[in-house]
């Protein structure tokens, strides 16, 4: 678990995908690899997401980061966790599915609105709390209204974030941003060349941030 966090600290972006297809997350993956992003979540919207993420696991395996989102039961977990699945998302908290999470030793990120919900979250082993759906609302400032009373807290900030933003979300305390379309649209060279143009920010905000 520990080597999966860390990761994800180190590069602090993932794509959000939704596709059936295998073929074309293999292409996403080929893209995020090339760009320095290889992680990704598959989302549990659609139904054969177990296929797709032990397809890319068995594939890309330590080249990629796969984890599973939209899992909204213990049941959900325990399939993509059997699927390969090395991290858990949610759009809502689960205490079942942080059970499961924490019985496989997988990191678990709730979507939470509240402090209270994120202060249980953690409290029942969350890694990360994904700041949804009012991250979408409030945007960055949502992240200092939960790091300036709990400071500790991992936040992922999924949605609506744009390349242009991404040194406020960061200087803001973001420790993971999640993107949909520059990451998961156009071609895999289209796709390798966001994620270049995000890890270049990602790392310009961070070499500012340390002066």
């Amino acid at each position: 678990m520990y080597k999966i966090l860390q990761r994800i600290d180190e590069i602090k972006a993932m794509a959000i995908v939704r596709t059936d297809s295998i073929e074309r997350a293999c292409e996403i993956a080929d893209g995020l690899i090339k760009g320095g992003v290889p992680i990704m979540e598959i989302s549990f919207t659609l139904s054969n997401a177990n296929d797709v993420i032990k397809a890319l696991r068995e594939r890309y395996k330590d080249t990629l980061l796969v984890g599973a989102g939209t899992v909204l039961d213990s049941e959900t977990a325990r399939l993509a966790i059997l699927a390969g699945a090395q991290f858990i998302i949610a759009p809502n908290l689960s205490l079942d599915v942080a059970k499961t999470c924490n019985r496989y030793r997988i990191p678990y990120m709730p979507g939470c609105t509240s402090i209270t919900e994120a202060i249980t979250g953690l409290e029942a082993g969350a890694s990360m709390i994904k700041a949804f759906p009012i991250s979408n609302f409030y945007g960055p400032d949502l992240i200092s209204v939960f790091k300036t009373p709990i400071p500790y807290m991992p936040i992922l900030a999924s949605g609506g974030v744009t390349l242009d933003e991404i040194p406020v979300w960061i200087k803001k305390g973001a420790d993971c941003l999640g993107f949909g379309g520059l990451l998961t649209k156009g071609t895999s060279k289209d796709i390798a060349e966001n994620a270049k143009a995000i890890r270049n920010k990602m790392d310009e905000t961070m070499k500012e941030g340390r002066k």
